[in-house]
């Protein structure tokens, strides 16, 4: 039966609507007349106006399109549509009635009817919507028992949408329990038909009562601290997280539902956001030539990114592998189509093409990110670390000298501070370098000091959600191992913002906030996925690698630790370290380098030692 009304909808609706003007406009009369017997010359008139309001009326309904609105779906604003055709209608039929063309009723009939005819018209159409809705639902119920049961987070414009969305497309996929929100004067009200239950606190038994399967966190405007509280109580649960962008986002970019992304070991550092002076940092880099060395890399391609809003006359990017140059270039090129971009494949080592690049550039600033950074691949290639993390910084440092460069920025690792492996100490031979540099050199050199970024190449990050994604087993090098970790966006902010302090000679150290498990990350990771650490995927510990320490640290014992304007960035005492002192090291590493002996790693780690003295390898 249902089916059949659906079919011919517009045939029955224009019936119903014509049964309630003929209705309204005896009402009215009745009402005005305070009589339920019409005189003979009345009934002629009501009937007459009936005639005609059923032409109006519908006419306007009809150019207004109402009759192609499915029914199931309307809302306020084709209600308002509806009032809209209605209103139109009866000044018309009053205006025919001043103008005495047609016998008709008198106008406060007309006025009484309308509102009659409205009233009835929109609140049938309610009363329809709910039917159909309700047997849709039961419809469903009754054809699908794999729906998801979700649970909502967040009370805001943002849920509404996504109410709306999965009402009308996705009622067959998602099945909403309700909502949560902290607001406690919110629990018991509801958005959309769907009830605000309880708060954060109530996550846990909420989702169990209802056997949740997916978790929606749909609120925009929170702070860090309280977005990784209610995720950390959301982990527990056992369900998968997934997170909505704000409200804004979603306006203007794709739908909601394609929308969605995985919660991020981001979202649980809770760390506010960084504020920056943009003026200085502007002030250094707006319409200068400004080159990035490794710029395809994680960091360098974020320096990249962030130092091209800032508006520099030419952006220089060098780097030697190619297919991460060739990236970085066309994304630049296709969100700044007005700005100079020039990429370069060039190594570091080759200071003769070094040279090269500067004198046809001439850059105002330099940020030196081309490093090897793989701790285990450094162990079991230690030449290679010194070839291109020292003499390659060698080779820039001198090139930011010799062509007058205003400001040189190193990328500089907490792995630098008593290194225990090769990669830490030719990072801290850099720091040397670059220091005593500094003391001869017009140029002012600084270094910025962090520890591990959140996604970077290579980073733990990725490795944990293959491996998760593969089915596990997610490998952890050490129970008790930890870290210092950055998002990749705020360690190139604070890198810049420590680029436009520094006057020459400082080691400056991020701070990066408390250090973070491993393990636990790893098992954060996986419940996120709405997995079972143990159960579904394994976390197995294989033991530190060549080179690793458990705890990594920021500053070395001998270096102070002074503030600067921003209180995420500290500046390290700088050594007493000069260039004969550094020359002396080189010539001693560059007789191991000439060797070509990878596999004489005690003789490498040795000769190590003696230049770096922090250095702490094992033999």
């Amino acid at each position: 039966m249902i089916k059949f009304i659906q079919k011919h909808r517009n045939i029955y609706l224009r019936i119903f609507d014509i049964i309630i003007i003929a209705v309204s406009y005896y009402l009215a009369e009745i009402i005005i007349g305070d009589s339920l017997i019409l005189t003979p010359e009345m009934n002629r008139k009501v009937l007459i106006s009936i005639v005609l309001a059923v032409i109006i009326y519908g006419g306007f309904l009809q150019i207004f399109k109402t009759y192609k609105n499915i029914t199931r779906y309307e809302n306020g604003n084709d209600y308002l549509i509806y009032v809209l055709a209605c209103l139109i209608s009866c000044t018309v039929m009053v205006f025919f009635n001043v103008l005495n063309i047609i016998q008709t009723v008198d106008e406060r009939t007309n006025l009484i009817a309308s509102l009659i005819i409205v009233t009835a018209i929109i609140g049938y159409r309610v009363f329809l919507r709910l039917i159909l809705n309700d047997w849709h639902e039961v419809k469903q119920k009754n054809n699908n028992n794999n729906k998801k049961n979700v649970l909502i987070i967040g009370a805001g414009e943002a849920t509404k949408i996504l109410l709306s969305t999965i009402k009308n497309s996705m009622k067959d996929v998602y099945h909403v329990v309700g909502l949560i929100d902290d607001n406690t004067n919110k629990v018991n009200y509801a958005i959309s038909g769907k009830r605000i239950l309880g708060t954060r606190y109530d996550i846990p038994r909420l989702c169990k009562e209802n056997n949740v399967d997916l978790i929606f966190f749909s609120i925009s405007n929170i702070s860090n601290e309280d977005r990784k509280n209610i995720l950390e109580i959301c982990q527990e649960t056992g369900c998968r997280v997934r997170i909505l962008p704000g409200t804004k986002e979603l306006i203007k970019n794709k739908p909601i539902m394609q929308s969605f992304r995985n919660v991020e070991i981001e979202d649980l550092l809770g760390r506010e956001p960084i504020k920056l002076d943009n003026k200085n940092i502007k002030k250094l880099i707006n319409n200068k030539v400004v080159l990035v060395t490794g710029g395809g890399g994680s960091i360098g391609s974020e320096l990249c990114r962030q130092i091209i809003k800032f508006n520099p006359s030419k952006l220089v990017i060098v780097d030697i592998y190619e297919n991460n140059l060739y990236d970085i270039e066309q994304e630049l090129k296709f969100n700044y189509p007005n700005n100079e971009i020039d990429a370069i494949v060039a190594s570091v080592r080759d200071k003769k093409r070094l040279n090269e690049i500067f004198e046809e550039f001439k850059p105002y600033l330099v940020f030196h990110a081309a490093a090897h950074k793989h701790v285990p691949l450094m162990e079991t290639s230690p030449l290679e670390a010194i070839k291109n993390n020292v003499f390659g910084t060698y080779n820039v440092v001198n090139c930011a000298d010799e062509y007058k460069v205003k400001r040189f920025i190193l990328i500089s690792t907490d792995k630098a501070v008593n290194p225990t492996n090769i990669m830490g100490a030719t990072k801290r031979l850099c720091e040397l370098i670059i220091q005593a540099k500094n003391k001869v050199s017009e140029t002012q050199y600084a270094a910025v000091r962090f520890g591990n970024v959140l996604g970077s190449n290579g980073s733990v990050v990725p490795l944990f959600k293959k491996q998760i994604a593969n089915g596990g087993p997610v490998t952890v090098t050490h129970k008790d191992i930890t870290r210092f970790f950055m998002t990749i966006p705020e360690a190139v902010s604070l890198v810049l913002q420590a680029m436009s302090y520094a006057e020459g000679g400082e080691i400056f150290v991020l701070d990066m906030g408390e250090p973070v498990k491993i393990y636990d990350m790893a098992v954060k990771l996986i419940k996120l996925s709405g997995l079972e650490p143990g159960v579904d995927i394994q976390i197995k510990i294989t033991g530190l690698r060549p080179g690793e320490k458990l705890y990594e640290e920021i500053l070395m014992a001998e270096e102070g630790l002074t503030e600067t304007k921003h209180d995420k960035i500290h500046v390290a005492k700088p050594s007493d370290i000069n260039m004969t002192k550094i020359k002396e090291k080189l010539t001693v590493l560059r007789k191991l380098v000439d060797t070509n002996d990878n596999e004489n790693k005690d003789e490498i780690k040795k000769v190590i030692h003696e230049v770096v003295p922090t250095y702490k390898g094992k033999n």
